[in-house]
């Protein structure tokens, strides 16, 4: 292509161009980004291209003032860029920072799946986790368990079983370590296990019952919040929980606890009661079985966070 300056002075001198479009047109061809494209590319550039492509100019600098101005354009979320096509000028739009930080934070939520859980664990973060107490032994725990699974996602690695009183941070734990897994690539499935029963007891009506425990016990990665917090239910105990745990054994798929209970307390009470108050200890340590296989117990103790966060 001829001298990229004596085209633009060409065009902009041109006598039949209406006064409009020859202001138009010449505030498109001073502007910085397009002498930078057009300087860059100009022996790539057809004899006529610049006419061709005087449109796609303008577009391009029309976008870009609308964009520094904060009014509504034709994509937003997305801003211009000037590319070759068939040695014309052509504009690609491409996400702006604001939208690549929607995506990228879209792309997390859609990484963690989260049945009934509190909505603060969306945002549940393990660096700003305080670590006062127990919980500094736990968070240690957390952060070793990520590093392994991600050094080595295929190979087993047992899962935390988290238990203490009321408002210590064992679902925001469990939380943090989901969104930490998320931001690396893995996806993680956490279900508070008191609704998750409930719904599972709705479920027999409709006969939707084993999709709903098939999609649970085969998540990469699955966390189970609150367990032993519902009211006993054989069928929950042994066809719900039981078959996830047992598949979930089998598959050495990692698997983490929260719970208000130890695992020797949730055994002994949860676990072995029937809802007719009989007594099940065989198939209580057959449960326990499974969750000690996949789990290391931790201990945390301190204050409720839920009743003085500020404490």
């Amino acid at each position: 292509m001829e001298n990229i300056s004596e085209t633009l002075r060409t065009l902009m001198n041109r006598k039949n161009l209406n006064h409009r479009y020859e202001a138009l047109m010449t505030t498109v061809y001073q502007d910085p980004d397009v002498r930078q494209f057009l300087a860059a590319h100009q022996n790539e550039l057809s004899s006529d291209a610049l006419e061709r492509s005087a449109a796609k100019l303008y577009e391009f600098c029309e976008e870009k003032r609308k964009i520094a101005r904060h009014e509504p354009t034709q994509a937003p979320g997305y801003q211009p860029t000037l590319v070759m096509s068939n040695h014309l000028i052509d504009i690609a739009y491409q996400p702006t920072p604001q939208m690549q930080e929607q995506q990228a934070a879209h792309a997390l939520q859609q990484r963690v799946r989260s049945i009934s859980m509190p909505k603060n664990i969306q945002t549940a973060d393990l660096k700003t986790y305080d670590q006062d107490g127990d919980r500094a032994t736990a968070l240690m725990a957390a952060l070793d368990f990520i590093d392994a699974y991600t050094q080595a996602p295929k190979r087993f690695h047992r899962g935390l079983y988290l238990y203490g009183s009321f408002g210590v941070g064992k679902t925001y734990l469990l939380g943090g370590m989901a969104n930490a897994l998320a931001a690396k690539g893995f996806n993680t499935t956490l279900i508070h296990f008191p609704s998750f029963a409930v719904e599972m007891k709705r479920s027999i009506s409709n006969n939707t019952s084993a999709d709903k425990v098939d999609a649970i016990k085969r998540a990469p990665i699955l966390m189970i919040d609150d367990i032993g917090a519902d009211a006993s239910s054989t069928w929950i105990r042994d066809d719900v929980l039981g078959v996830i745990l047992e598949y979930r054994m089998q598959e050495e798929l990692p698997t983490c606890f929260s719970s208000n209970f130890s695992m020797q307390e949730l055994q002994d009470g949860y676990l072995t009661l029937s809802q007719k108050g009989d007594e099940e200890p065989v198939k209580a340590q057959r449960i326990m079985q499974r969750v000690r296989y996949l789990a290391s117990e931790i201990e945390m103790v301190g204050r409720n966070r839920r009743l003085n966060p500020d404490a």
